[in-house]
């Protein structure tokens, strides 16, 4: 699986402390257990009986429940799916298990149901058991992918956001990364990050970032129109989706078409913008960002000097993040001599 040359801050396995960033985990929303409605109020002494019940003999009431995913009635099915949900989100030693038991085929049927609840039902319990290491292999390899891209497709609100997080699960194995993307997942979670809600941008925002390690979901990702987006996300400083879109930019602007389209779509105002008045991990997301667009096209560095970005630049150089000043320094010099090939060999250094 090909992969391209990174900048070196850890996220998900992943190194990226180039760009200074001690807690990168703050910029993504991790996909953790399903964050659908709970069973009804007139159900909760059942769910509290079903915990109670699972602490004393959680094996024999799993098996219980896995015979019910396969039971001929709807309402069955329905109810020992939320409760296999219920199990594996409160306890997590319950998710081997539930694996173990027979759960993961039946409830990937679940996923390809036409009842929306029952789908929905389906894909949250995958993702809740998709949180245990030991069963994303095994949740692949019994055929989930698919349906999932389905479900990310034709499902409910939050039949999508809990299927774009069972799919960010299961890309953390890196051999499912391209699986997933050459099953339509990219253009499904790029119109997820566009349209969907808080929740559902900040879904997408992670599963594309996981899944755009690998350099042919990276170019299915720009075909499928991520900029136009990722840009509009970044010019909202006040929302929470701006180191989000930045660092999934920061991925995509290695390739040609990633930076013609974010020039195309406004995005150099945008991050000059942001080395102005934005917060310092963000200064220094979005100075990596332009390095790479202007270390190869002088037309993109006239372009960027126009917006005026020297002024903030020469302060990011002064006040800013070790690697922010230096990254800010090379980028001074290019736009004041952007004929200069030295220059240009020291930016490729930095970019390292």
């Amino acid at each position: 699986m090909e992969r391209e040359n990174e900048s070196n801050y850890s996220y998900m396995g992943r190194d990226f402390s180039d760009l200074s960033i001690n807690d990168a985990s703050m910029a993504f929303s991790d996909c953790n257990s399903d964050r659908s409605g709970e069973f009804s109020t007139d159900s909760s002494e059942r769910r509290q009986l079903l915990i109670a019940c699972a602490s004393e003999n959680s094996d024999e009431l799993i098996r219980q429940l896995v015979s019910g995913l396969e039971s001929c009635s709807t309402e069955e099915r329905k109810q020992a799916a939320m409760e296999i949900r219920l199990l594996a989100k409160n306890k997590p030693e319950n998710r081997l298990r539930i694996a173990k038991a027979g759960a993961v085929k039946p409830l990937i049927s679940l996923i390809s149901s036409a009842d929306p609840q029952l789908q929905e039902y389906g894909v949250t319990a995958i993702l809740n058991l998709s949180l245990c290491d030991e069963n994303k292999e095994f949740i692949a390899s019994s055929g989930a992918i698919k349906p999932l891209v389905r479900a990310l497709r034709t499902g409910t609100s939050t039949t999508k956001e809990n299927a774009a997080c069972a799919l960010l699960r299961l890309s953390q194995v890196d051999e499912n990364k391209i699986p997933i993307g050459r099953s339509g997942a990219i253009p499904l979670l790029v119109n997820l990050l566009e349209t969907g809600a808080s929740r559902g941008k900040k879904d997408a925002s992670t599963a594309l970032y996981s899944l755009c390690s690998v350099k042919e979901n990276k170019i299915r990702a720009v075909k499928a129109g991520i900029i136009k987006p990722l840009v509009e996300l970044m010019a909202d400083l006040e929302s929470s989706m701006v180191d989000k879109a930045a660092y999934v930019l920061g991925l995509l602007v290695s390739l040609t078409d990633a930076k013609a389209a974010l020039v195309d779509e406004g995005g150099i105002p945008v991050l000059v913008e942001i080395i102005e008045v934005g917060s310092q991990r963000q200064k220094e997301i979005a100075v990596t960002i332009l390095l790479q667009v202007c270390e190869d096209n002088v037309v993109y560095r006239a372009m960027v000097a126009r917006e005026g970005a020297i002024p903030p630049l020469v302060a990011l150089s002064q006040f800013g993040t070790i690697r922010a000043k230096k990254k800010a320094e090379t980028l001074i010099e290019l736009l004041r001599q952007p004929r200069s090939g030295n220059i240009a060999a020291r930016t490729s250094e930095l970019s390292v």
